[in-house]
């Protein structure tokens, strides 16, 4: 994978949303179509062959990716929202983030037992966001679930990864140490 063509297409956005944040903004790299084929072809490849039959992505920028990639490996798309944004009956599940509090939900019956989940999202920074879709996935109790991230900041104060248990399977494709 080409990581300078990721690297100079990403933007840093100071102070955003609130001061003392560094915001990756990852918007740039998916209006580069290099970039966003470069990215989509790296996905393609980690995940082939693991017979991965859902892709939930988390909201918002984990549907752009996550979408794409699921349609690539010929499965099916799960949205991870904010609450109020699926209709029907979902579950909930409140996290803590690097600026506040939030929560997110997914579909009754999205997952089955024998499905192969990939949950995608665009940035791990303290994984409150995707620790929360993990253990909606998990309620669900799939064959297996797999964890992705665009990007891993590590920087002092950020321990994404601490979020789950030693031995689950988190691959990124650009870490950024900072």
């Amino acid at each position: 994978m080409n990581r300078e063509l990721l690297i100079s297409n990403l933007r840093n956005i100071p102070n955003f949303p609130k001061p003392g944040i560094q915001f990756k903004d990852v918007s740039t790299l998916f209006k580069d179509a290099e970039c966003f084929r470069e990215m989509l072809d790296e996905l393609t490849r980690l995940y082939a062959n693991k017979g991965i039959t859902k892709v939930v992505g988390i909201e918002s920028r984990g549907f752009i990716m996550g979408a794409a990639l699921a349609a690539r490996l010929g499965a099916g798309f799960v949205m991870c929202r904010k609450p109020g944004k699926l209709p029907g009956e979902t579950i909930k599940k409140n996290y803590a983030k690097e600026y506040g509090t939030d929560s997110i939900e997914i579909h009754l019956g999205a997952i089955e037992p024998d499905d192969t989940v990939l949950i995608h999202d665009d940035l791990l920074a303290t994984g409150g966001s995707m620790r929360a879709a993990y253990d909606l996935v998990q309620f669900f109790k799939p064959k297996a679930t797999f964890i992705n991230f665009l990007i891993e900041l590590r920087m002092e104060g950020l321990d994404g990864r601490s979020a789950f248990a030693p031995g689950t399977d988190i691959s990124v494709l650009l870490t950024i140490d900072e």
